[in-house]
């Protein structure tokens, strides 16, 4: 009498379901590793106007850094709300600011570039890794003037930041849009209004 080698009358191997585990487990980590976080705001009154540090986390998928190192742009859109601590979702911001950042690879040269657009002017770095975290850091962003304040109320300013699908090459796009290795995004975040 020959015993069989699995043991199990489906005939599947012992240990796939424990492969299948693992590999679900290895692209929840990988999908949570490639997003987008704001660490830090601060802000400060200069002038008559509040002014805004803040510094974002950007860990990019390795689809969109793979995409970088072959020469496409990556552009980042910054939303900026300044609102009453204690408005309703409907009531207006008093300030609704969108800025765009891009950072690309130089391949002939060997370098990254972050810039502001509109416009194609910025600083060069030699690394990959020095690019985004020169995009990470926002340094003394003019809000909104004190005058448009209401004394003695509380404000925060709402903070999230994204990767742009429609400033991708358009061949690239439809591979986006239904990927998740390109949706990145951090969370719309709160961070009080202060001196």
């Amino acid at each position: 009498m020959t015993v069989g080698v699995t043991g199990h009358r489906s005939g599947r191997r012992p240990g796939r379901t424990w492969w299948v585990a693992v590999l679900a487990v290895l692209l929840a980590s990988h999908a949570l590793a490639a997003d987008f976080r704001v660490t830090e705001v601060q802000t400060r009154l200069v002038a008559g106007t509040y002014t805004l540090d803040a510094l974002i986390d950007y860990r990019f998928s390795p689809e969109a850094l793979e995409a970088l190192a072959n020469g496409v742009p990556l552009t980042i859109l910054m939303q900026f709300q300044v609102r009453l601590a204690d408005a309703w979702i409907w009531e207006s911001s008093v300030t609704d600011l969108e800025l765009r950042y891009a950072i690309r690879h130089r391949p002939l040269s060997e370098t990254y570039e972050v810039y502001r657009l509109p416009g194609t002017a910025g600083r060069t770095f030699v690394t990959r890794e020095a690019a985004i975290a020169s995009l990470g850091e926002i340094k003394g962003l003019d809000l909104v003037d004190q005058s448009r304040l209401q004394p003695g109320k509380p404000y925060e300013v709402h903070l999230k930041v994204s990767l742009e699908i429609e400033a991708l090459p358009l061949p690239l796009r439809p591979t986006a849009y239904l990927s998740g290795a390109w949706k990145l995004a951090s969370p719309w975040t709160k961070w009080p209004l202060t001196h």
